[in-house]
């Protein structure tokens, strides 16, 4: 395709996709009118922003900056902190705070997250496996291309043993599937406290933030836990990560951040808080902006007769698209010519890799301002059948109008 096709139809799309925006529009000033209740209700100030050192002892602005969060996400407490390197990382210490040997937690979202798998049961690294915590998982079900959970093997599940926790990953991993709506959380929460009322519901909520008017401990999650250079960092945080929920819970989390005795009392960043607090403030904007760009690269490349998720029509309740591609060489040509608009790394070639954590090679395009952040436009694939690129993120729309066209006028070239 040349790039005046192209053009034509990225415009095309853009004027097909109004009612749709205008959706989008409605929830991020929802979302907007939340978080910013949510720095009035905790007084923030200027003095907020200054770091700390050392142990950190009453360090205003990070103890603040959790409870803005915590309220922001509809939950009673918060750790959030720039030493969790990664949303893996915050998944991790939600799961070692509430855990304990001989529990046993059940994902029912199906098999969790690549980087996961060593966290439960790898082998001599510490895993929750070799601390006696037993796991198992439930596949989802499907109508179509949306997901179900399977309620008859929860239900059954649930009465065998007492189950410590009900593990949901929100967003699609490497998975061709739609994300899982928080509609759908709070009606599998309301099924499993019925059942086994002190049952804990445990949420992976990356990329899912501010995408809906509501969040998962908005409709009775007991924890939720996510990254700060996803969604709800807003493309500002320069790292981080948080976890949400019910108090009693949030401090056992912040136990194990920390160590037993400590707990949230310590924690020093000297770097100062403005761009957490930032971040989360134009959060709501960024991820409509992210929300805009994923249905336009749906859009355009479904015109074309490839698959997408979400297909034209379905819902969005993450902000990646899927796109399946007839060829590895189409995977890498997509992730090519994002690369080549990048703001950063524009110049550099991306090549499949080893990343850690992963089962396969992973071609990743990533000019990001913050190294790994998938709220800044990035798209990335293993190199595998079948073949799909996972694209996500744009910190403004008219970043991804570019994307889309480049990648049109290579993969189709």
């Amino acid at each position: 395709m040349d790039r005046q096709s192209a053009e034509r139809l990225v415009n095309e799309c853009i004027d097909e996709l109004a009612a749709e925006f205008r959706r989008i529009d409605d929830i991020a000033l929802f979302n907007q009118e939340k978080v910013l209740g949510a720095f009035r209700k905790n007084a923030v100030q200027a003095r907020h922003f200054t770091g700390s050192t050392g142990y950190g002892y009453d360090d205003a602005g990070r103890d603040t900056l959790a409870q803005v969060f915590a309220d922001a996400l509809g939950a009673e407490s918060a750790v959030v902190s720039p030493m969790i390197t990664a949303g893996t990382q915050a998944l991790t210490l939600m799961l070692f705070g509430v855990l304990r040997p001989g529990d046993i937690f059940i994902s029912v979202s199906g098999k969790p997250y690549d980087t996961l798998e060593d966290v439960i049961s790898g082998e001599n690294c510490g895993s929750l496996k070799e601390f006696g915590i037993d796991f198992d998982s439930i596949a989802l079900k499907y109508d179509g291309l949306t997901p179900l959970f399977d309620y008859e093997a929860v239900e059954n599940a649930l009465k065998k043993r007492f189950v410590k926790a009900v593990f949901v990953g929100r967003s699609r991993g490497y998975e061709w599937r739609s994300a899982i709506s928080v509609e759908q959380i709070a009606e599998l929460i309301a099924f499993v406290k019925k059942i086994s009322p002190k049952t804990l519901v445990l949420v992976d909520n990356c990329y899912g933030e501010f995408v809906e008017k509501a969040e998962p401990a908005e409709v009775g999650a007991d924890l939720i836990a996510g990254s700060l250079i996803k969604n709800i960092g807003g493309g500002i945080a320069p790292t981080g990560g948080y976890i949400a929920g019910k108090k009693d819970l949030v401090d056992l989390v912040a136990k194990r951040l920390t160590a037993p005795s400590l707990g949230a009392e310590v924690g020093s960043y000297d770097g100062g808080y403005t761009r957490f607090y930032q971040g989360l403030f134009l959060a709501p904007q960024v991820t409509k902006n992210a929300l805009k760009s994923a249905f336009l690269f749906a859009k355009a490349y479904g015109k074309l007769g490839f698959s997408t998720l979400p297909a034209a029509g379905m819902p969005a309740y993450d902000i990646v698209t899927s796109i399946r591609m007839d060829s590895a060489k189409q995977l890498t040509d997509f992730c090519e010519a994002v690369q080549s608009v990048s703001p950063v790394d524009s110049n550099v070639v991306p090549v499949p890799w080893a990343m850690p954590g992963y089962q396969h090679d992973v071609i990743m395009a990533a000019g990001a301002f913050v190294q790994g952040s998938s709220i800044e436009l990035s798209a990335d694939a293993p190199i595998k059948e079948p073949y799909i690129v996972y694209v996500q993120g744009a910190l403004t729309f008219e970043h991804a109008v570019i994307a889309v066209r480049e990648t049109l006028c290579r993969v189709t070239g």
